[in-house]
C-alpha cells in the first residue's frame, strides 16, 4: 500500500529541524530503523554529507537511523533495497535533475507505488506532485523534465503564503503565479501553508497539519480546506 508524509516545510519558526514532525517521522516509519536519505536538493554551501548529518540529528530523536544515498555506490539500488525514504527541501530544479541524471526518479516512483514509506519536505514533497511547474524556487538548472513522481494526481505548492494586506510590494502574488500555472495545464494545485503535511494511504489523501491548505482549480474561485479534509476526489 502506498505510504507518504508529504510536508510543506522542514522547519518551523524558533523550532529545530524538523522538530514538530519528530512524533509524525516515529509513527510514519514505525518498524524502520534505517531511512534512505535524498539530499539532492541542496545547492552549493553545504555538502551532502554535512546535509545528511543535520538531518540524521532529526532522525536520531525519532530513534531511526538515517543513511545518505551519497553514501552508495549505486543510487539506484539505494532505493530499491531502502525500508523507508525521506527527500529533504532546497531547489527543486536542481533536485529533479539529479533525481533524472543519476536515473533515480523512476525507481524511486517505481519504490513509493510499491509500498515502501516516502517523506518529503519543501522541494522533496514537490516532487511528489504530477510535475514540478508549481515550485517556487529559481531555475538554476535545467532538469530533463518537469514530470516527477505524481504520487498524488495534481500539483503542490509548498510553503504557500497568502498576500499581505499591508504590503506596498506590487509584484505578483502567490495566488497570482498560480492562476498563471492555470492558464496552461488543469490540474488542481493544493497550496500548502508552514506546519502542514500531507498523510496519503493507499488512495486515500488527507491534510494534516494545524494550518487550511487553499486549492486552485483552473477557472474557479479558490477555496479554504480545513485539516483533516479529505484530498481523496481531487484531480
Amino acid at each position: 500500500m502506498k505510504r507518504a508524509l508529504l510536508a510543506s516545510t522542514s522547519t518551523l519558526h524558533g523550532q529545530d529541524y524538523l522538530e514538530y514532525l519528530t512524533p509524525e517521522i516515529k509513527n510514519f516509519f514505525n518498524g524502520i530503523s534505517e531511512v534512505l536519505f535524498i539530499p539532492y536538493a541542496r545547492p552549493g554551501g553545504i555538502s551532502h554529507e554535512e546535509y545528511t548529518a543535520n538531518a540524521a540529528k532529526a532522525f536520531f530523536k525519532a530513534g531511526i537511523k538515517l543513511k545518505g544515498i551519497n553514501e552508495f555506490k549505486n543510487p539506484v539500488e539505494a532505493v530499491k533495497q531502502a525500508k523507508g525514504i525521506f527527500t529533504g527541501g532546497g531547489n527543486t530544479f536542481l533536485l529533479v535533475s539529479k533525481l533524472y541524471r543519476n536515473k533515480v526518479m523512476n525507481v524511486l516512483q517505481e519504490a513509493i507505488l510499491s509500498g515502501t514509506p516516502y517523506m518529503g519536505t519543501s522541494a522533496g514533497t514537490n516532487i511528489a506532485g504530477l510535475t514540478m511547474q508549481t515550485t517556487n524556487d529559481m531555475p538554476i538548472i535545467y532538469p530533463p523534465s518537469f514530470k516527477t513522481l505524481g504520487i498524488v494526481p495534481f500539483n503542490i505548492n509548498p510553503h504557500y503564503l497568502d498576500p499581505d494586506k499591508n504590503s506596498t510590494h506590487k509584484g505578483e502574488t502567490r495566488e497570482t503565479r498560480i492562476k498563471e500555472f492555470h492558464t496552461l495545464y488543469t490540474q488542481p494545485v493544493i497550496g500548502l501553508r508552514e506546519g502542514s503535511w500531507l498523510e496519503i494511504l493507499g488512495d486515500k489523501i488527507t491534510l494534516k497539519g494545524k494550518p487550511e491548505a487553499r486549492i486552485f482549480k483552473p477557472e474557479q474561485v479558490p477555496y479554504e480546506i480545513k485539516t483533516g479534509t479529505s484530498l481523496t476526489d481531487l484531480k
